[in-house]
Order: C-alpha cells, then sequence, then structure tokens
C-alpha cells in the first residue's frame, strides 16, 4: 500500500471515529422542541401538552432521569408518553422518579414494545430491509408494574382504550391504541365520531402506522401523537432520516405534518369529520435509544412542548 492511500486510510479512519465520538455525546444532547398547532375551537386561549416519547430508560441514565423532571418548569396542562419507557429490568424506578415531579398534571399513556420485551444485539442494517421484527426470545420487561404504578398516581393507560381528561378546564377526547409495531393494536375498539362536546380530539399510539393514523383521520381525531422513529435516529443533512421502521414515510420521520383522510373500509363517503378529513400528525424524535445501539447523528433527543392554539 502507498504511502498516499495510508495517509488517506488514516484520514478516514479518524473522520469515522469523531463522527462516532460525535453521535454519542449527541444521544445526551436533550433538548425542549416548541411546536403550535391551531386544533383548538376558535377563541380558546391555549393549551400546552408535553409529548414525551422513546426514553428507553436504565438505571444508569441519571443525566436523563435528572433532566425529565426538570421539565415540570415547562408547566405543561397535559403530558403524553407515546411508549418505550423501559429498556431494562430494573427502569421502572428511574422512570416513576423521573417523571414524579409531574405526576400531578394530567397525564395519558401507551406502552411501546420496548416496554414488553427487553432490547436485544441488532444488525442495524436489517432497518433497510424493513421495519424491525420482534425476536421471539426476548424475556419480557416487568411492563405490569409500571402500568399500575402510573395509573395509581392518576395518569390514564391507553391500550385500545378511550378516556375522557380534564386539561386547564378543557374536555379532551383521548383513544389510544396498543402498540402497532407489534400487531397488538385494535383501533375498532375505540372506533368512531369524537364527542361533540370536547375541546379536543387526540389519538395516541406509540408507532405511527398508517393503518392507525388513516382510521383516527377518518374519524376526526383533531391531532395525533406517535413516536417510535426517533426520527430516523441517525440523519444524513440535506437528506433527512434514512428509516421510520414503520410503513410511514422517511419525510415524516419527526416533527407536525398534515395527515389527509382516507376512508376505512366500508365507511360512506359522506362520513364526513368536522375537520374536513386532515388531522395533525406529531412524530416525536424520542429522547433515548437502544443500549446496544447508544447513538444519534443530526437527531438530537427531544421533548417537545406543543402549544394548541384556537383557530383548528
Amino acid at each position: 500500500m502507498t504511502s498516499a492511500a495510508l495517509r488517506a486510510l488514516g484520514v478516514g479512519a479518524l473522520v469515522c471515529a469523531g463522527a462516532l465520538t460525535y453521535a454519542r455525546l449527541e444521544a445526551e444532547s436533550f433538548r425542549v422542541r416548541r411546536v403550535t398547532i391551531p386544533a383548538l375551537p376558535t377563541g380558546q386561549h391555549p393549551l400546552r401538552v408535553l409529548h414525551l416519547s422513546d426514553l428507553h430508560m436504565t438505571p444508569r441514565r441519571t443525566k436523563l432521569q435528572d433532566w425529565l423532571a426538570s421539565l415540570t418548569e415547562l408547566r405543561p396542562d397535559l403530558v403524553v408518553v407515546t411508549g418505550d419507557f423501559l429498556s431494562h429490568a430494573d427502569a421502572v424506578d428511574p422512570v416513576m422518579s423521573a417523571l414524579d415531579p409531574m405526576l400531578d398534571v394530567p397525564g395519558v399513556f401507551v406502552l411501546g414494545s420496548n416496554d414488553y420485551y427487553a432490547p436485544r444485539p441488532i444488525n442495524p442494517f436489517t432497518y433497510f430491509t424493513g421495519p424491525s421484527d420482534l425476536h421471539p426470545d426476548r424475556p419480557e420487561l416487568p411492563w405490569p408494574d409500571l402500568v399500575h404504578r402510573l395509573t395509581e398516581s392518576g395518569w390514564h393507560h391507553l391500550p385500545n382504550a378511550a378516556t375522557q381528561v380534564i386539561a386547564d378546564g378543557r374536555l379532551i377526547d383521548v383513544r389510544g391504541v396498543d402498540d402497532p409495531h407489534i400487531e397488538r393494536d385494535d383501533y375498532t375498539a375505540v372506533a368512531g365520531s369524537p364527542s361533540d362536546a370536547a375541546d379536543l380530539s387526540l389519538g395516541v399510539a406509540h408507532a405511527p402506522y398508517l393503518r392507525v393514523v388513516d382510521a383516527m383521520a377518518a374519524d376526526g381525531i383533531d391531532v395525533v401523537l406517535a413516536g417510535h422513529t426517533h426520527g430516523g435516529q441517525v440523519r444524513v443533512p440535506g437528506v433527512g432520516a434514512l428509516v421510520t421502521n414503520c410503513d410511514l414515510d422517511r419525510s415524516r420521520a419527526r416533527g407536525l405534518s398534515r395527515h389527509t383522510r382516507r376512508l376505512r373500509a366500508g365507511q360512506p363517503a359522506d362520513a364526513a369529520p368536522r375537520d374536513g378529513g386532515d388531522t395533525w400528525l406529531h412524530v416525536s424524535a424520542g429522547l433515548g435509544t437502544s443500549p446496544y445501539a447508544p447513538i444519534r447523528f443530526a437527531c438530537p433527543p427531544e421533548a417537545t412542548l406543543l402549544t394548541l392554539t384556537g383557530g383548528g
């Protein structure tokens, strides 16, 4: 090998090492993103919704625990968590400790596949072949304990279930599905138009599979919240996310978009929801990573403060 080739190889190795070091640091660079959604009836004052997702908590993630606890300073009116709280069998206590300062705020949540089953090493290149599969030998995590403690604190668990909550004096119609990524979703259990008495309707899912978002849009849900994608986790500047780990297009791997209603089979064409057939979709890039791939690149971990305003 020539000296020029050796130098090029050395430079390449340094660049790769630098990029990996940066990606490890970025995975701990937590931030709050602020988004405004005109989804409330005209004339209403703003409603502050804190959207959290994909904590992937382990006992050693003390920096994340402290940062989460500080989010109470945002003074949200409602907290929505779209799953994957856990990544370790001993993570329930750290999750509860981190969320404790905001448990007196109304809250709703769903679980993700990584709440049910422990993570395992995986070849990251398999994500380019399609959504990841659930390996049958993954051990279960203590998700029943997590659900019990969160619901005992007053938050609502929505595994193919619906509820109504009062937040800042507003009546909110909320429905959720269990994780579509592992086919635990059953939207028929919660399907139908939201209550006319509600000031706002929310749909909640861990993974933003189109079958779920379409169904919620067809029913006239004002805003759908999801996570799971990690925003792509590794994004290429100028290109964006390379994968979403579901069937949502890469351009919407994170952030706010407008999702156009598509009728479900058998639904009459004149069954138009009150918003004309579209819903707002917000996908969180999430706060964590698998413990086996603790990196992010051009996609920092985030919580989102959604400010819902009148004029929807």
